[in-house]
């Protein structure tokens, strides 16, 4: 008995909280092994993950933005659009303006960084709330992008489709494998090893911490690797020409990136604190219109990067681009931990949502449901995935959200001592 308590405590990060944060990797998990079967393994081959995660890095790079802008306690209805802007100005630059793609790139970085001061001017220092902001931003730039269009579609050249449809290229001996996927697999199981034996190491350094039973790391360290070494396999036996692609690649950068910033730096945890309690931070020293400025220009930046990994995938920027992004990217923060009250939520778990509503589209349309009917279930996973996490949390059982959300939620105070009422006999007998 021992054995397993000591399992469900450190498997996965040594505190309880930190085990019951997989939760939603293991619902994630549950979905794979689901549409594996029902696909007759379609779901877990190299051709169909390469294709998942060229089809979704641009929801999931969506994601880590509106993470910010949720935590924050906004909403951004205008990321779609936006993305679609960007795309057909790139598009038209590069296209028609002979403006070299890696300076295409640039420009629609800088566009997207000054729709998202726009739109953050308004919501920090004219007091707009967020939604009214991005729901207007919403109109104005999907006209805008059928403005400058013309409702056509517009190419982009090779060397621009790379940062969407592009692969790690095919380097040194033919081994059967891409050579840059097996290396980058084989860094990774390095990094997750030495993280593992860097934690046991600090912990055990700090004073009246213990770290995890070894076999509880041994276990943890084989799950992982193998987990892995299995992805590496399958991203790197593909098809020959198709390996890890490079739009994963960027998305992976930006992961790395924004966990570090919200969990390990003040402009990070200022982000949490706005969101938390907004009164609460401004007095503490938390400047509100800077942190809202910030996160509305990052969010920008984000959806004109989506856009343009979109384009490049779809070589050519049109009309329909960027439709119900914004729902995709909000469904996938809710479903990673997020709070609509905000102050809550990671990364990992926006990314973690991402996947499961990925993975639940593309196995939907594997076994060849109806276009009308995944949009139907999709809503419905969404809408009981986190009624059912709020019932739990509320009888007191084991929530996904509430497991996420546990690092950065504040206890309340214990209710104060009743006073005894006086004693009248005592007070008569004074008298």
């Amino acid at each position: 008995m021992s054995r397993i308590r000591d399992l469900q405590k450190n498997l996965f990060g040594g505190t309880t909280s930190n085990a019951r944060q997989f939760g939603m990797i293991f619902t994630l998990v549950a979905i794979i092994v689901y549409f594996q079967i029902a696909t007759n393994g379609l779901t877990l081959t190299s051709g169909n993950l390469i294709a998942l995660t060229q089809q979704y890095a641009y929801i999931s790079i969506l994601s880590i933005g509106m993470l910010m802008v949720i935590v924050a306690g906004h909403i951004d209805l205008s990321v779609g659009s936006v993305a679609a802007f960007v795309g057909i100005v790139v598009a038209k630059a590069i296209h028609e303006h002979d403006v070299p793609w890696p300076a295409g790139i640039v420009l629609g970085l800088a566009v997207g960084a000054l729709i998202g001061a726009w739109q953050g001017f308004w919501v920090a220092y004219i007091g707009v709330p967020a939604f009214i902001v991005t729901l207007a931003g919403m109109l104005l730039f999907r006209g805008g992008n059928q403005y400058i269009g013309n409702a056509d579609t517009v190419p982009v050249p090779e060397g621009f489709r790379t940062i969407g449809a592009g692969y790690l290229p095919e380097v040194g001996p033919a081994t059967g494998y891409n050579n840059l996927t097996l290396l980058l697999g084989l860094l990774l199981c390095a990094a997750v090893a030495w993280r593992e034996w860097r934690s046991r190491q600090v912990r055990r350094q700090m004073e009246g911490a213990e770290p995890a039973p070894l076999w509880i790391s041994v276990l943890r360290l084989v799950i992982l690797l193998g987990v892995i070494v299995f992805a590496t396999l399958r991203f790197a036996g593909g098809r020959v020409g198709t390996s890890f692609p490079i739009s994963g690649i960027i998305l992976a950068v930006l992961v790395i990136a924004y966990s570090f910033y919200t969990r390990n730096t003040a402009g990070g945890r200022h982000i949490y604190a706005v969101g938390g309690n907004a009164r609460a931070a401004e007095l503490s020293g938390v400047q509100l219109r800077r942190v809202n400025f910030m996160v509305m220009t990052n969010m920008g930046v984000l959806a004109a990067l989506a856009g343009m990994i979109f384009v490049a995938r779809s070589a050519a920027s049109g009309p329909q681009d960027g439709l119900s992004w914004e729902l995709d990217a909000i469904a996938a923060v809710f479903i990673g931990g997020a709070a609509v009250s905000g102050g809550l939520g990671t990364v990992s778990g926006s990314i973690v949502g991402g996947l499961v509503m990925a993975v639940l589209n593309n196995g939907l349309q594997l076994i060849g449901t109806g276009s009308d009917m995944v949009q139907i279930i999709k809503g419905l996973f969404l809408l009981g995935a986190v009624a059912l996490d709020v019932y739990n949390k509320k009888q007191g059982r084991f929530s996904i959200i509430g497991s996420l959300t546990r690092p950065f939620r504040r206890e309340d105070p214990p209710a104060p001592a009743a006073v005894p009422a006086p004693s009248t006999t005592g007070s008569l007998s004074r008298k």
